[in-house]
């Protein structure tokens, strides 16, 4: 059976897309993946190049403009079906990293903890982050004053501070606190 495991990156954020990744890992897998969050930035690199080069990837973005439009939860959902149906492959089984499953056409398992779990969680994680840590820092170019190389959107005291005092961005997600007290 094909096994795709499914995780997120960027559901906090108070700017940028949130990024889902679907990840069918090689007959011989990849050594040393895990959650993306315990790994340094040069070994998520490494690994993500790994991946790419060995493994069925599909990626799945929602825009800001869809969060706003649907919420951060159901926005995640949409990334991870998108991400999925982006494999080219019909997976039998998909593992997803969490407490809850999107309404798709796939098999899947919700799995509380699966980026340390699960070797194919761990690698959608790795991709999912790398993609939109590169989003980001892209986005910086353009917005330099946020500190998106360094924060990635979140909401470090750097990028309230500039959001204070240069207010928000078309990348700033408008249904998040910080961010729509500027809209009302």
């Amino acid at each position: 059976m094909i096994v795709a495991g499914v995780d997120e990156a960027g559901r906090g954020p108070l700017a940028g897309p949130v990024v889902a990744a679907a990840v069918i890992l090689c007959p011989d897998g990849v050594e040393g993946v895990d959650d993306s969050k315990k790994l340094t930035p040069a070994r998520r690199a490494v690994l993500e190049a790994l991946i790419l080069a060995r493994c069925t990837v599909g990626i799945g973005v929602a825009s800001v403009e869809e969060i706003d439009a649907i919420n951060i939860l159901q926005a995640t959902m949409l990334a991870m079906a998108r991400a999925v149906a982006a494999l080219g492959i019909e997976p039998g089984l998909v593992m997803v990293d969490g407490n809850c499953l999107p309404k798709w056409r796939w098999h899947a398992q919700a799995v509380v903890g699966g980026d340390a779990l699960h070797p194919c969680i761990s690698a959608a994680s790795i991709i999912a982050k790398e993609y939109r840590d590169r989003f980001m820092c892209a986005a910086a170019a353009d917005h330099p004053h946020y500190g998106w190389v360094r924060n990635k959107g979140y909401g470090a005291p750097e990028h309230l501070r500039a959001l204070v005092k240069h207010g928000p961005t078309p990348l700033h997600r408008r249904s998040f606190g910080p961010v729509a007290k500027y809209f009302s």
